[in-house]
């Protein structure tokens, strides 16, 4: 058979078996194949975010194909050996909460597992892995080949493809986006498309006052779809990061580092796992050591030299370089962190070494560095300046809002980190889904309405699916998720920086705990199809047991002298006012404690330490929750107060700056107009006035 029949036969193979297939793109491409077919969701980009969206769409039963340059390098963790953190740690929760792929995937890959933020309560307390790089990688792809409803395509798409709107279904929008041309001219049609380029929109690499075009190392860059959106009109800025140098493990003289031990035992990222894939005493050690004033006299004697510090463009502030580092802060030390990439990897990874020094200045560098006199550096650090997408274009589903059916997640918005990237990844593919759902029942709709007489029970079916359809967007809100903080954050206020999730940029913090992602998400992420049944079941099970456990100890009430007396509870008042076990929990007393003395009362509940763990952190939180609710009902008010899409604001009696800024950002909502700088207190007020007079 000839190419062009093999390749039919793949993609009939793939859908009709229902798993992912490569299609190589050293294989010609024909039209002929894809013109009779159109997918429901396109991916373009297989880092982090692409993953959790094709994965996301596929699993909501999309028809979705991945465009990624390279299949090899789908699920590649290009910077740091390392996921969750602080505030990044909730977001893997809440990833796996809606069924994502990153958390069960550091439970299978991760060398080194530890909480950050103990010493705070858990509301802020981060889960964060090192992990090997190979492991995770081949998870992502594992789990990506055997997921219904995908293929996985190997090329570079260069441009969309944009179509006029129909009449009937013109929301005051020309075009809309329905596919991809790939560098070869070959075209992808499709309901919906998701960009997740990363690094790649015109990306060039900078090691000293070298300066070439790439993604990343060793990786093309993106030319034309940069150009596609400038053309569009599309607003672009530009941003930077870095990496630093991986060094060979064995030049390192660890006897002068010092230890950081993981967690015994490691505590697992999904709710699906009670424990993660390696033994407690097999996990690696990190090590960490400091800068010193040799750093500082090197950087300076050669700062000219750094071509990225020339150029001016902003970077991560709370993962600079090493040469940000020393120029604002002179006379401090940093510290540096010496990270393994993997069981079996021969490199390090310095953590807080980010460098773009000239080759010759970074050997002296790292060699400057106690314990690393004798490093060997294996891949030089680097840095990437690349376009970004100003975020304040989109909807909160992460629509184009002048471009229909184009979704945008990950770097490519103006984020940094794996973590923020699959969280957007994860949402935009939830919402292309649930958006090409609709728009097949918009084609039923037409189509039994050009089949005239028609029966009155389909015609009534078809308009109840289109209106159920056009309300399953799925939004989540800053007090309902750090996701719903992220977009709300990008959407409304764009960014200036890379943007960084951190604990402090949520309200809500008390009740958006790590710990309960899944009591916040799951059931919503069921109800839209992006949760399987079989993590479903074991979500409801995990709740109805917690519930029975809190419901348990509200009711186990008795008089504070009685709790005094047979618990030795001496911080207690000796009187006769009713206290329920609950209460107590909330301060220092544990549930163990309480089952020692009690365990008749107790004795049909499940006794899972990780559930009573859940019982006591929900004791803790309780009234502070309670608190936030109230606050949480008056902004959900203001989120519900939609302003129309084509509204001028110039007709509006407002000052003349918050016509401005109302008309650029283009917000959706009463909440989100009053985040914008500039739109005062009484320009808000005539925006409520305007949506309740109309």
């Amino acid at each position: 058979m000839n190419n062009l029949t093999n390749l039919k036969l793949l993609i009939q193979l793939t859908f009709k078996r229902n798993y992912c297939k490569i299609i190589s793109n050293n294989v010609n491409i024909s039209s002929l194949v894809f013109d009779k077919f159109k997918f429901d969701v396109v991916v373009v980009g297989g880092g982090h975010a692409g993953s959790e969206a094709a994965a996301a769409s596929a699993r909501m039963g999309s028809s979705t194909a991945l465009i990624t340059h390279k299949w090899s390098t789908v699920g590649a963790m290009s910077c740091n050996p390392a996921f969750g953190g602080i505030g990044k740690g909730h977001l893997v929760r809440e990833v796996d909460a809606l069924d994502g792929l990153c958390a069960r995937a550091c439970d299978q890959s991760g060398v080194h597992y530890r909480v950050l933020n103990r010493k705070k309560g858990p509301a802020v307390w981060g889960p964060r892995a090192q992990i090997d790089r190979n492991l995770y990688r081949n998870f992502i792809q594992d789990e990506l080949s055997k997921t219904p409803n995908l293929v996985c395509l190997e090329g570079s798409v260069e441009d969309l493809i944009l179509e006029e709107y129909e009449k009937d279904f013109n929301d005051g929008d020309s075009v809309k986006c329905s596919g991809v041309v790939l560098a070869n001219g070959q075209k992808i049609f499709s309901k919906t498309v998701v960009i997740t380029t990363g690094t790649f929109l015109k990306g060039e690499i900078l090691i000293g006052q070298e300066v070439w075009p790439a993604g990343r190392l060793n990786d093309d860059s993106s030319i034309g779809l940069a150009d596609t959106f400038q053309r569009l009109g599309i607003r672009l800025g530009r941003l930077k990061t870095g990496t630093p140098p991986r060094l060979e493990k064995l030049s390192i003289n660890f006897n002068k580092l010092l230890p950081s031990q993981p967690d015994n035992p490691p505590m697992p990222f999904s709710t699906m796992n009670e424990r993660v894939w390696i033994e407690p005493d097999k996990q690696l050690k990190c090590y960490y050591t400091k800068t010193n004033e040799a750093i500082i006299d090197l950087i300076n004697k050669n700062v000219h030299l750094n071509r990225m510090i020339d150029r001016g463009t902003t970077g991560p502030r709370y993962c600079p370089s090493i040469e940000s580092k020393v120029l604002k802060f002179p006379h401090l030390s940093h510290q540096i962190w010496i990270e393994p990439e993997g069981l079996n990897s021969d490199l390090v990874y310095p953590q807080g070494l980010s460098c773009t020094m000239p080759r010759d200045v970074q050997h002296r560098i790292v060699q400057s560095i106690p314990g690393l006199e004798d490093a060997v550096i294996a891949v030089h650090g680097y840095g990437v300046e690349y376009d970004y997408v100003d975020a304040r274009q989109l909807k909160k589903t992460l629509e184009m809002k002048c471009l229909p059916h184009l979704f945008l997640a990950g770097q490519v918005n103006g984020t940094t980190g794996y973590e923020e990237a699959a969280a957007q990844g994860l949402l935009a593919g939830i919402n292309a889904s649930l958006t090409s759902k609709y728009l097949h029942v918009q084609e039923e709709h037409r189509t039994s309405a050009s089949q005239q007489p028609q029966r009155d029970k389909q015609h009534k079916r078809l308009q109840q699916q289109q209106q159920q359809h056009h309300q399953q967007e799925f939004v989540l809100g800053r007090y309902e998720s750090y996701i719903g903080v992220m977009i709300d954050d990008l959407t409304t206020l764009g960014v200036s920086e890379p943007y960084r999730m951190l604990t402090s940029r949520a309200e809500f913090r008390i009740r958006l705990r790590q710990d309960n992602a899944d009591l916040r998400l799951s059931g919503r992420g069921y109800e839209v199809g992006c949760v399987s049944e079989g993590r479903y079941k074991k979500f409801a099970k995990t709740r109805d047991a917690l519930h029975e456990w809190i419901e348990r100890t509200k009711e186990f009430i008795q008089p504070a002298s009685v709790w005094r007396r047979e618990m030795n509870l001496n911080q207690l008042m000796n009187n006769h006012i009713p206290k329920s076990a609950f209460s107590l929990l909330s301060g220092s007393l544990g549930l163990d404690t309480l089952l020692r003395f009690y365990p008749e009362n107790f004795k049909d509940l499940p006794h899972d330490e990780h559930l009573l763990a859940r019982v006591k952190v929900e004791a803790l939180y309780d009234n502070a929750t309670k608190d936030q609710l109230i606050e949480i009902e008056r902004l959900k008010k203001d989120e519900g107060m939609k302003l129309p899409i084509g509204l001028d604001y110039h007709k509006l009696n407002i000052s003349q700056e918050a016509k401005e800024k109302l008309s650029f950002v283009r917000p959706e909502t009463i909440a989100d107009a009053s985040k914008i700088p500039g739109v005062t207190p009484a320009a808000v007020i005539t925006l409520f006035r305007y949506v309740v007079k109309n």
